[in-house]
């Protein structure tokens, strides 16, 4: 079974996410990649986030599991404690196979988030709608995501 863990990073009124194009589609992804052997979700929400956005985070908490393709894939709220935005030296950041596509980790306004191609897509509605009524507690459990 292959798990997946990523960051929701708020800063302002803006979210960091990773712009993909691949296969010939555009869309923009949760930083986070796969949890290694050996590994918690947490510790590989933290390695994804240092190699992708070359930022050292805290997590605050679990918000959602969300199951694709019957996988789990856990999402943290974090708060940065140092690093530069932009300067992940991940493999796939600066040595991208053809094939797995381009990743760009860029800052997107939140009123702009549910106008993107933003995966998960109900994620991206949990976000906008913490805005105004905040973090569901306990964490959601969500399925077969599109």
């Amino acid at each position: 079974m292959s798990f997946r863990a990523a960051i929701v990073l708020l800063q302002d009124d803006k979210i960091a996410l990773i712009e993909r194009h691949r296969a010939g589609l555009h869309y923009f992804t949760f930083p986070g990649g796969h949890v290694e052997p050996g590994e918690t979700p947490e510790q590989a929400a933290v390695r994804e986030t240092k190699e992708e956005l070359g930022l050292n985070i805290s997590i605050q908490r679990l918000l959602a599991e969300i199951w694709w393709h019957d996988q789990p894939q856990y999402y943290y709220l974090v708060e940065t404690v140092d690093g530069d935005f932009g300067t992940g030296m991940g493999e796939e950041m600066h040595s991208p196979l053809p094939e797995r596509g381009s990743y760009v980790p860029v800052w997107i306004q939140l009123h702009d988030l549910l106008d993107l191609p933003v995966l998960p897509h109900s994620l991206a509605e949990l976000v906008v709608e913490a805005r105004s009524s905040g973090w569901p507690d306990p964490p959601l459990i969500l399925r077969d995501e599109d």
